[in-house]
């Protein structure tokens, strides 16, 4: 008798933290990756856009090594977006739009947040004017040096 009490009491708090972790949600549920809170930026973007076809994410730069862990705190995004051959009245997802020969390309850059809920983004875009492998290179090379070149130009005078 006593072992069935024991029983129902464990299979009561079994369904208590069952419920309970139905009703609670999970902190990482509500956290979004750094690439999904640039493809949700993308989104917004098109939204925003007058312009008659949707932007797909061509190129996404690394995260930086950010070692803050809130998703309410800003963190910096750079990525490039290419014309598609989709109107923006499509309902086919983004995914399954093709590039457009010779669309348009756009450098964004600006920060994103990755709280689910109430995700915040600060981007702004520019059209790239050469679309070609060396003008890519070049702008990477600009950008990179932008975010590492006051670090490391103090440790390259000291071997010049």
């Amino acid at each position: 008798m006593e072992t069935q009490r024991a029983s129902l009491a464990q299979g009561r708090w079994s369904l208590w933290l069952l419920l309970l972790g139905l009703v609670v949600p999970s902190a990482s549920a509500q956290t979004l990756s750094y690439r999904e809170a640039v493809l949700r930026a993308v989104d917004r973007l098109n939204e925003r856009s007058p312009e008659a076809n949707l932007y797909r994410l061509l190129e996404l730069d690394l995260p930086p090594n950010v070692d803050d862990e809130d998703p309410d705190t800003p963190k910096p995004v750079s990525f490039t977006v290419k014309e598609t051959v989709c109107p923006r009245t499509t309902q086919l997802p983004l995914e399954q739009c093709d590039f457009k020969e010779k669309g348009l390309v756009k450098q964004c850059v600006g920060t994103v947040t990755l709280d689910q809920v109430k995700g915040q983004m600060n981007i702004t875009c520019d059209e790239l004017q050469s679309v070609g492998f060396f003008s890519r290179l070049r702008n990477r090379l600009r950008r990179t040096w932008r975010r590492f070149g006051p670090f490391l130009g103090p440790l390259l005078g000291r071997f010049g």
